[in-house]
């Protein structure tokens, strides 16, 4: 039946409607969750029964997977897009941080970085996850602090962990032991053949438990001085940015040789913005701000939105093409242009997003054949000056490195890792096994424990290291969550930062942001987005809303560094163009382009150029689709999953019900009712 399935995804223009899928769609009257987890799933189901809201299951749900390592930490960094149905509004929440005082361009430049780092203390911008859950529940949830996090304090205090987590503590023990706090926590069978936690160990995080009880503490003693709900949760905030949790992060991250002062923390601040937008066929999709890559995903429609991709059919050679190509123009702007909207006086996303521009774009799309496409001039539809004309110019020298590239394959999160066409014959038995296995829900588990953990082993594969070491940073994982009520409150949140192997900051059992890494230090790369002090990198992290006819349509997200906004605009159009189910779009197959700039690792500027016409397809895509695109120049890679795991929520408003979906691709999972 699987393979029957695969056959009909790729006949283009076939009606998907009637298709089974892997994983059977949610439905939900009343509440819907998902996140990427089971056990973070079923703390916001208990949430949600215990009478909260959307936004309040949300909080709980995010705080479960911090504490689960999946793939972030408290540390990390938090975006959410919130559908307020009093106001009946997107709003848009920034708890992202920022580069900590000394963190210049010149600092890192006389350490012999061409990047700053990947990993460590220097690695670290502020912590915001704590802040933006506090925000969320204080403004939109209904519930106290205490009852939200008492998932997150009963998994700290001892859960089963999972083999994915487990094994990818053990597969990085060697950088978990530069820093003592972490190899504490991460590694607690010191000198034994195996020093991290086994799958179905309980897993117990003593320091973390203290700091979330602290933060309850805070609350809880504001109450009883008569303080509000808000003003409580507010107490927990300034406890965690100023109070002894601050004292002992910044002497833990001091110590181990990280940036982040008091002063950095305590000047930091949640901020709530108004969303980006644009309209697609009368769908108004809604993205965080040029802080992120999600403005890239509007760019892309807006130039899609000048082809007739129906008429195409799904995955045709001519569809692949344009959808390619019109992705590599939004990345070439995105590369540049975008950066923190609040460091610097850059008002091209006017241009970028209008639909003037986007014709100029798609005016360019060469139906024949993939080419590389340098950024844009949004400026000039706007008659004003081009503010760095020099840096363009200087730009395209990069690309006289790029002809030494070499062909490189994502890796998924949560995915089950496939092989080139030119394995051997034997390799390619071995995968298809693998893949039937997907039917015997016994077996699928140990696959998984042994295959999926998107940070550490990998099967065999004929690639370089340098090809290994380019999968791991385009592929950068994370979490989403996805939440809805019968009230009409929505969240779509993208947190991340802090994964494993992460530098836990003293006594917290906080694992500290790597997201730093997400700057340039040279402008010619990109003049917005070069790290100062104060700032926010530009992140790869994407939620998402759709509203249709004024009304909530869509919500959605999806882990994997530079491939989320590949990976949500192909769902969209399976949904919006080929009548495809949530899940059905979940799991359909779809393409990657590595003709982009890496946000994530390296350490030299070759490292994080783009590979122009390179594209990875699902395995069972055509022969004939394959030779006409590498006639048309692509470079060829082949997997079984092309997508991280997309988990959304879809709006019926005839049955006043929600479809709910969590692909095949990962350990996601949902729960509605």
């Amino acid at each position: 039946m699987k393979k029957l399935f695969s056959i009909l995804l790729l006949s283009y223009g076939f009606n998907l409607i009637a298709q089974p899928t892997q994983k059977p769609p949610l439905h939900a009257k009343q509440w819907m969750a998902i996140t990427g987890k089971p056990l973070a799933a079923t703390a916001g189901a208990t949430i949600f029964n215990q009478g909260g809201n959307a936004i309040d299951a949300a909080c709980a749900m995010l705080g479960a997977t911090c504490t689960m390592w999946d793939v972030l930490s408290w540390g990390g960094e938090t975006q959410a897009l919130i559908y307020n149905p009093k106001t009946k509004k997107v709003i848009a929440i920034n708890a992202l941080g920022v580069a900590p005082t000394g963190a210049t361009v010149d600092f890192f430049k006389i350490k012999g970085y061409a990047f700053t780092p990947e990993y460590g203390p220097l690695a670290a911008v502020t912590p915001g996850t704590v802040g933006g859950l506090c925000y969320m529940l204080a403004n939109y949830g209904t519930m106290s602090l205490k009852q939200v996090l008492q998932p997150s304090i009963d998994l700290a205090n001892g859960y089963p962990i999972d083999a994915q987590t487990a094994n990818s503590f053990e597969r990085s023990k060697k950088q978990l032991k530069q820093w003592k706090y972490s190899a504490a926590i991460f590694l607690p069978h010191t000198d034994s053949a195996r020093e991290a936690p086994e799958a179905g160990e309980i897993f117990v995080q003593k320091d973390l438990v203290a700091m979330l009880q602290k933060l309850v503490a805070a609350e809880t003693a504001a109450l009883k001085k008569g303080k509000t709900r808000k003003e409580a949760i507010q107490a927990a905030y300034n406890r965690f940015y100023k109070g002894d949790i601050a004292t002992e992060f910044v002497r833990g991250c001091n110590e181990q040789g990280g940036l982040i002062t008091m002063q950095d923390l305590a000047n930091w601040k949640v901020i709530e913005e108004t969303p980006l937008s644009i309209n697609y066929k009368g769908i108004e999709v809604y993205k965080l701000k040029e802080w992120t890559q999600g403005p890239s995903m509007l760019q892309a429609l807006n130039i899609v939105e000048n082809f007739d991709l129906k008429k195409m059919g799904y995955n045709s050679p001519q569809y692949i093409n344009t959808i390619y190509q019109s992705m590599s123009m939004a990345f070439a702007d995105r590369d540049f242009y975008y950066g923190d909207p609040y460091f610097n006086n850059n008002n091209a996303m006017k241009g970028l997003l209008s639909k003037a521009y986007a014709k100029q774009w798609a005016s360019q799309l060469d139906t024949s054949k993939n080419k590389l496409f340098h950024p844009g001039n949004p400026y000039a539809i706007l008659n004003q000056p081009h503010p760095y004309p020099h840096l363009l110019e200087k730009r395209k020298s990069f690309f006289t490195l790029e002809s030494n590239n070499k062909s490189a394959t994502p890796k998924h999160d949560g995915s089950f890792i496939d092989k080139r066409r030119e394995i051997k014959d034997n390799r390619l038995k071995m995968l298809d096994v693998r893949n039937e296995l997907l039917d015997d829900k016994s077996e699928i588990v140990d696959v998984r424990h042994e295959m999926l953990d998107n940070k550490t082993k990998q099967i065999s594969n004929p690639q370089s290291d340098e090809d290994e070491l380019y999968k791991n940073r385009l592929w950068a994982g994370t979490t989403t969550v996805e939440a809805a009520d019968a009230a009409g409150w929505i969240i779509s949140i993208t947190p991340s930062g802090g994964w494993n192997p992460a530098c836990v900051a003293g006594n917290t059992g906080i694992g500290m942001s790597q997201r730093l890494q997400s700057f340039v230090l040279d402008s010619a790369i990109n003049p917005y987005n070069v790290v100062a002090p104060g700032k926010r990198p530009r992140v790869t992290l994407t939620p998402t809303l759709a509203l249709k006819n004024n009304k909530p349509y869509l919500c959605f997200g999806v882990q994997g560094g530079d491939t989320q906004d590949q990976n949500l605009l192909q769902f969209f159009l399976n949904v919006v163009e080929f009548g495809m189910t949530p899940q059905q779009a979940a799991e359909a197959a779809n393409i990657n382009t590595n003709q982009l700039w890496l946000s994530l690792g390296g350490t030299q500027i070759k490292d994080r150029l783009p590979k122009v016409g390179h594209i990875t397809l699902q395995r069972n895509t055509s022969e004939a689709t394959k030779q006409r695109l590498m006639q048309m120049g692509y470079t060829i890679s082949v997997e079984s999953r092309t997508s991280g795991p997309i988990n959304a929520i879809l709006f019926d408003h005839k049955h006043k019900t929600m479809w709910g979906a969590s692909s095949n691709h990962g350990e996601d999972y949902g729960i509605g009712w």
